[in-house]
Parts: C-alpha cells; sequence; structure tokens
C-alpha cells in the first residue's frame, strides 16, 4: 500500500507536492543502484539532485518519470501514480533524460511536431510553439535539420524544447546543460527561471556545484542510491560551500604522496 501524498495524518487534503517519491527500490543483479528512497519536491520549487557517479540519479529519474519500473515503491506527480496512472502523470511534466535514443531521423521541426501532436495538442499550437521554442534556443536556421546531423548540444536543445512543448507542470532533466555553449546555456538558465517564476517546477540532474548553487533554491544529494541530504539550498550547505558539503557527505578519495608519481617531472 502506497502512502497517498495529497493526505495529512490527519485525513485533511493538502496541495499534494509536484512531485512525491516513497521508497524507491531498484536492484541490478547483486547491486541495489536506489534503496528505499523518498523524496518530496514542492511547487515553484528548483531543485538540484547532486550525487557521484554512480549514485543512483538517474535510475531515480527515470522510475520517476515511468521510464524504468521500480522493484518497490512508486512515484506520484500532482498527485497521479506513474505507475498506476501513467498517462496522467506524464501529461503533467515533461523530460529530458540522459543517452535514451530520439526519433533522430526526423528534422528538429518534425521531432517537435511529433511530440506536440503525441501530447494532444491541437495543430496550430504545435506549430506556433515550435516556432518559438526553435527561435529562443538558437535552433531556427536548423528546423530543417536531421537530429542525426545535430551536436551533441543541439540535441540537448532539441530534448528540451521537446519537453517544454505541451507546457507541462513539471520538468525532468537529467544534465541538462551537458554540451551545451555558453550563451546557449544562459538562455537555457533563463528559460528555466522564467518557467519557475510562472509557477512551474523543475528538478535538474548535474554534476556542475557551480550550476545548481546559482541556479537552484533546492537540493537533494544521493549516494549509492540512498537520500544523504535534501532542503533549501542553505540547509544544506550548513555555512559551508556546496562543494565542501557535498564532499563531507558522500566522502572523498584522497590519493597518496606516491600516486601517479611517474606524471611529474623529473
Amino acid at each position: 500500500m502506497h502512502d497517498d501524498p495529497g493526505t495529512g495524518d490527519a485525513g485533511a487534503a493538502v496541495e499534494p507536492p509536484v512531485l512525491a517519491l516513497r521508497s524507491l527500490r531498484k536492484q541490478f543483479g547483486p547491486k541495489v543502484a536506489v534503496d528505499d528512497l523518498s523524496l518530496d519536491v514542492p511547487a515553484g520549487a528548483m531543485l538540484g539532485l547532486l550525487g557521484p557517479n554512480g549514485a543512483g540519479k538517474t535510475t531515480t529519474l527515470s522510475m520517476a518519470t515511468g521510464v524504468l519500473r521500480p522493484d518497490a515503491g512508486t512515484a506520484f506527480v500532482l498527485g497521479a501514480d506513474v505507475w498506476r496512472d501513467p498517462a496522467a502523470a506524464k501529461a503533467r511534466m515533461g523530460v529530458l533524460p540522459d543517452g535514451v535514443r530520439m526519433f533522430d531521423r526526423l528534422t528538429g521541426a518534425e521531432l517537435l511536431r511529433y511530440t506536440g501532436l503525441l501530447h494532444g495538442m491541437d495543430d496550430a499550437d504545435v506549430t506556433t510553439r515550435s516556432g518559438e521554442l526553435l527561435d529562443a534556443l538558437g535552433l531556427a536556421e536548423d528546423g530543417r535539420t536531421l537530429v542525426v546531423d545535430y551536436s551533441a548540444g543541439m540535441r540537448k536543445k532539441i530534448g528540451l524544447a521537446c519537453a517544454l512543448i505541451h507546457a507541462p507542470r513539471l520538468l525532468v532533466l537529467d544534465e541538462p546543460l551537458e554540451a551545451v555553449d555558453p550563451v546557449s546555456g544562459e538562455t537555457i538558465r533563463q528559460i528555466l527561471r522564467a518557467f519557475v517564476a510562472g509557477g512551474g517546477t523543475v528538478i535538474l540532474s548535474s554534476h556542475v556545484m557551480e550550476l545548481v548553487e546559482s541556479l537552484c533554491d533546492r537540493v537533494a544529494i544521493v549516494a549509492e542510491g540512498r537520500l544523504l541530504a535534501h532542503g533549501s539550498l542553505d540547509e544544506v550547505r550548513a555555512g559551508a560551500s556546496l562543494q565542501q558539503r557535498f564532499l563531507d557527505l558522500v566522502g572523498r578519495h584522497e590519493l597518496g604522496s606516491e600516486t601517479l608519481a611517474w606524471l611529474r617531472s623529473s
């Protein structure tokens, strides 16, 4: 039986968190990738999900968005269970996954149109929004280019456009600025800030502390599939830099004085 994220202890109805993860668990062979992870993300938050390589970030986001079925637990998007009512949950979110193959034999404009129509959008709205998104993300001149011929950064941008086109309430972005040039990166930051200012909620996974510290107001840190810290940026930092706090929580690998000594010039 799963906890209802929209009901308080006294049974009174309360506004549910935009994303509620409840006891998510995923195991691959002997490896426990996500271990009983629960997390609430309130409306209007920009949450940065941090963790070392192999911490379970992508696995957690995949289970939260209906890409990977959990072994146990579930996720709710605005009260809709991702695994019991996937159509309702997915209609409310836009997702930029990491490493998932796109329909790259379509042009950028065709991919946006296909995505919008899959979400049941009106044809005229798809056309209007596609043009605006391509222009805002610097892809207007590449709208007729096949996605297979896009650079890594352009793929990130067209993926973000696909996540945004149906005006979701929640954005879940895995490494959204990876391989993106600084000018486009600043444009994406502006888009995300405007999205949150308009009432949207963003969850982004990143390895770049400076990005999370400058963009996010909430942080969650995971390691070995477990949630180590979660709260406002200041609560998680606890008076230190985010980098220092992260290293304190997940540990660090110290190199001995003789490690790779052969790399030093004589």
